[in-house]
């Protein structure tokens, strides 16, 4: 109830301009983050290990797709353009979208689908416990409903690192594997752009600085029980936040937006 007494209010306080473009730019960055992976997720339906495990998956894709939804609503009030959250998914070039590298990266092997997911998880868990006290009721609200899924899709993911680095050889050169690509990309999750430098300074959204440590800690328990090392002084990757993908992002949207690119405004 809270949740939608909560969307369907008027946006409130009443913002500048200055800060209404900020939470426009910062909530839309939101919401590409759980679109593309909701729908990186979506691609391991009828091709995951056990029946369970693909079902774990597809959940997970549509709870990161409800959050994607709220976001996206979110920042088509904010923007008063009278766009719609489906405008906003899909009728955007990939220059346009800021969501972490990380989440685009391919589904790769399951090792390499558990690790992006632990790497995303753990920030996106802890995040969204700090992001329920912003003075933003929107923001607020929305962290409040997601954190209970977050919960249990960190959960997930810790027991599937934990079960593959402390399992048999061949999981352990999968897992360590993945780990030494994917790694690279965790750091922007936490790399503030200058959005979000202005959101953290006006006290609307997480200091990440302050976050880091929680993060550092929990992966240290993970990674102790699963007997794997925690990677040192690994240059962060950086750039989709500020629109600057790899190539994976296009071959992403080819797919994603070609329904409503061919047929606009279609309904069914």
């Amino acid at each position: 109830m809270l949740m939608q007494a909560t969307l369907n209010a008027a946006v409130a306080p009443a913002y500048s301009p200055e800060v209404r473009q900020l939470l426009f730019d910062y909530v839309l960055q939101l919401a590409d983050t759980s679109l593309l992976l909701g729908h990186r997720l979506s691609e391991w339906c009828g091709h995951g290990p056990i029946l369970e495990q693909d079902l774990a998956l597809a959940n997970i894709a549509l709870d990161l797709l409800g959050e994607t939804r709220s976001l996206y609503q979110y920042a088509a009030e904010l923007e008063g353009r009278r766009r719609t959250e489906d405008d906003l998914a899909f009728l955007r070039v990939a220059t346009d979208y800021r969501n972490p590298l990380l989440v685009e990266q391919p589904n790769g092997d399951f090792a390499h689908t558990v690790v992006r997911q632990f790497l995303f998880d753990n920030f996106h868990y802890h995040f969204l416990q700090q992001l329920q006290t912003s003075p933003n009721e929107h923001l607020a609200a929305i962290a409040e409903k997601s954190v209970k899924e977050a919960a249990y899709h960190l959960k997930w993911s810790a027991e599937w690192i934990i079960r593959l680095g402390d399992g048999t050889e061949e999981s352990r050169q999968r897992i360590d594997k993945a780990i030494s690509k994917l790694w690279r990309y965790a750091g922007e999750l936490t790399t503030p752009t200058p959005t979000e430098k202005a959101l953290q300074d006006l006290g609307l959204i997480p200091n990440y600085t302050a976050l880091q440590p929680t993060l550092d800690a929990y992966v240290a328990q993970v990674f102790a029980e699963a007997t794997l090392p925690v990677p040192q002084q690994i240059a962060v990757q950086l750039g989709g936040k500020q629109g600057r993908h790899s190539e994976h992002l296009g071959y992403i949207l080819a797919e994603l937006q070609y329904m409503q690119r061919t047929y606009p405004g279609m309904q069914w």
